[in-house]
C-alpha cells in the first residue's frame, strides 16, 4: 500500500478520524493490545523544543512495541546544512516512520516528499494537527460528538487556530475566533474553511464566546517570537480567557489550552484550575490519538 502522511488535519478524512478516535479510546481503556511498531524505529526530529510532544511519542512508540529515536537539529546533519531530501531519503532507509517538530511548514511537506516511510506533522508554525486530534478527541469524550457544536478561540491566530479551522471544515462544527487586528489566523485556511462551516473572525472577545461549547486559547508569544514578547502583551492585553468570559459560554461549556499555558496572562489561574478546566485530559489525549495515528499510518 501507498505511504500515508499526516501533515495538516484534512489529511485524513472524516470517517478515518472518527475510526482515529475510536482507536484511541480502546487503547486509553487497555482494551488494545497489538504491537503494530514491533522491532521498528520511529525516529524523531526536533528543531523546536518540547515536552508533550517528545514524551507522547517516545511513550507512545514503546507502548506499541516499537523504539523512538530522538534527533534533535544539534545532534544530526540537518542542523549543520543538509538539505532535507538528502536527510529524508537517508533516514528513510534507516528507519520505519519519521516524527518532525519545526517552524516553516515546507520543511515538512519537503521532508514527506523525499521520504519513502511516514512522517508525522510533530509542529510547524502553520499547523499543529496532532493537538487538535487530542482537543477535539477530548471534546468528545466531555461533550459528545462536535459536530453542530461552538468552539470560541481567544488570542493568537496562530498554528493551532489554523488547525481548529481545518477540523471544523472537515468536521462540521462552527469555529468563532477573536483576535487583534494583524493577529488573524493564514488567510487561505480560514477561506477554505468558511466555505464549508460556519466560521466568524471578530475582534470582540465576548461575541466569540458567547454561548459556546468550547473555550480554547494558547500563548501570546510562541516558539521562535520572543522578540515580539512585549509587542504581542501589549496588543493581546484584552484576550484573556477570565471566569467573566467562561460565564459567556454555555454551562456545560469546558476550557481547553495546549500548554504550557502563562497563567495571568492568556488565562487566568482560576479557569486553568476550574471545574470547566479539562487541560489534562487533553495533555493524556495527546498520547492515545498519537498511539492510533501511528497504527492507522502503518495500515
Amino acid at each position: 500500500m501507498p505511504k500515508r502522511d499526516y501533515l495538516a488535519f484534512p489529511d485524513l478524512s472524516k470517517t478515518e478520524v472518527q475510526a482515529l478516535f475510536q482507536l484511541a479510546s480502546r487503547m486509553k481503556s487497555g482494551a488494545y493490545r497489538e504491537k503494530p511498531l514491533a522491532g521498528k524505529t520511529l525516529g524523531m526530529i526536533f528543531a523546536k523544543s518540547s515536552t508533550r510532544t517528545r514524551v507522547s511519542f517516545e511513550v507512545g512508540a514503546y507502548q506499541l512495541g516499537g523504539h523512538a529515536l530522538f534527533l534533535s537539529s544539534r545532534d544530526i546533519q540537518l542542523g549543520r546544512g543538509e538539505p532535507v531530501r538528502d536527510t529524508a531519503r537517508v533516514l528513510s532507509r534507516m528507519l520505519d516512520m519519521l516524527m518532525i517538530r519545526t517552524f516553516e511548514h515546507a520543511e515538512v511537506e519537503e521532508l514527506a516528499k523525499y521520504a519513502t516511510v511516514p512522517v508525522i506533522n510533530g509542529l510547524t508554525d502553520l499547523h499543529h494537527p496532532c493537538q487538535i486530534l487530542a482537543d477535539i478527541h477530548t471534546v468528545q469524550e466531555h461533550l459528545g460528538d462536535i459536530e453542530g457544536k461552538r468552539v470560541a478561540w481567544i488570542g493568537d491566530g496562530n498554528n493551532m487556530a489554523n488547525s481548529w479551522l481545518d477540523a471544523a471544515a472537515l468536521l462540521g462544527f462552527e469555529l468563532r475566533v477573536a483576535c487583534p487586528e494583524g493577529y488573524e489566523p493564514d488567510r487561505e485556511t480560514y477561506e477554505r474553511a468558511k466555505t464549508r462551516t460556519k466560521t466568524l473572525i471578530t475582534e470582540d472577545t465576548e461575541e466569540a464566546a458567547a454561548g459556546a461549547d468550547v473555550v480554547t486559547t494558547d500563548v501570546w508569544a510562541s516558539m521562535g517570537q520572543e522578540g515580539e514578547a512585549e509587542e504581542r502583551k501589549s496588543a493581546f492585553r484584552g484576550y484573556v480567557v477570565d471566569e467573566a468570559l467562561m460565564k459567556l459560554a454555555k454551562p456545560s461549556a469546558i476550557f481547553l489550552h495546549c500548554l504550557p499555558a502563562h497563567r495571568g496572562e492568556e488565562v487566568t489561574d482560576a479557569v486553568i484550575e476550574g471545574p470547566q478546566s479539562r487541560v489534562f485530559d487533553e495533555a493524556e489525549n495527546r498520547l492515545h490519538v498519537q498511539k492510533a495515528l501511528i497504527a492507522t499510518l502503518l495500515g
